[in-house]
């Protein structure tokens, strides 16, 4: 009788070797859009050291995108850094998430805080255990933010030779990213309400307000249906 070897599963869930490709296909298909953080950042007039420190220290992309093109649509410096923060305000509900999921020892959680964004969110939480949502959130942190940096750095060195950002389209990477991995979270009627609403307020007020002020005001679309369900309620 000839025995099969099975492969290495973490907690009887799943085999570690699927996690740890899920995650790389995750960390290295986002990672690579920092070359466009990069470009952008450049064509903004932001220096390659500035934009290099963004990604060390930030890393977020939907939060650094709109700092960059706010300060690119000539918006006020704090009022682009009030709407790139706002943005990275979601970070810390996925902190509060990922407390429980991934129990870390206490030591280890001021570094994971770091990776804590909308990928390394989405790897942990599609996990059927605490081990392998452990290692999908590690692996995926770490290949992205190695890429996320390194292309930043490419991109920003490389944008004389590409010429202008807007005619390669590259500002709009970091958004459309965004937007491909938060569609598919968008499973209630209310949740599709709020993010129509947030699109209608966005882009109605786009033309008449200052660059950066505009994803203030449509983050005001949660409040507003959560009341309006209320009321019916």
């Amino acid at each position: 009788m000839v025995m099969r070897e099975t492969p290495e599963r973490v907690d009887d869930g799943r085999p570690r070797a699927a996690v740890v490709r899920d995650a790389l296909g995750v960390g290295v298909a986002v990672g690579l859009s920092g070359f466009a953080f990069g470009v952008t950042a450049a064509g903004a007039g932001i220096s390659v050291l500035q934009a290099c420190v963004l990604s060390l220290l930030v890393f977020t992309g939907a939060s650094q995108f709109a700092l960059v093109g706010a300060l690119a649509g000539g918006g006020n410096p704090f009022t682009a850094a009030a709407g790139a923060f706002f943005l990275g305000t979601r970070n810390a509900f996925y902190g509060l998430r990922l407390s429980q999921l991934l129990a870390l020892p206490r030591f280890l959680r001021p570094l994971a805080a770091h990776w804590v964004i909308d990928e390394t969110t989405a790897v942990a939480l599609a996990q059927p255990d605490r081990k392998s949502a452990r290692l999908g959130f590690t692996v995926t942190g770490l290949t992205l933010y190695v890429l996320w940096n390194l292309t930043t750095l490419l991109g920003a060195l490389g944008a004389e030779a590409i010429g202008d950002t807007a005619a390669w389209g590259l500002d709009a990477a970091g958004p459309a990213v965004f937007l491909a991995l938060l569609a598919p979270m968008l499973r209630t009627a209310t949740e599709r309400a709020v993010a129509a609403l947030a699109v209608v307020l966005g882009l109605g007020f786009l033309p008449f307000l200052p660059a950066g002020v505009p994803v203030l005001i449509a983050a005001l679309a949660a409040p507003a249906v959560l009341w309006l369900k209320g009321r019916r309620s």
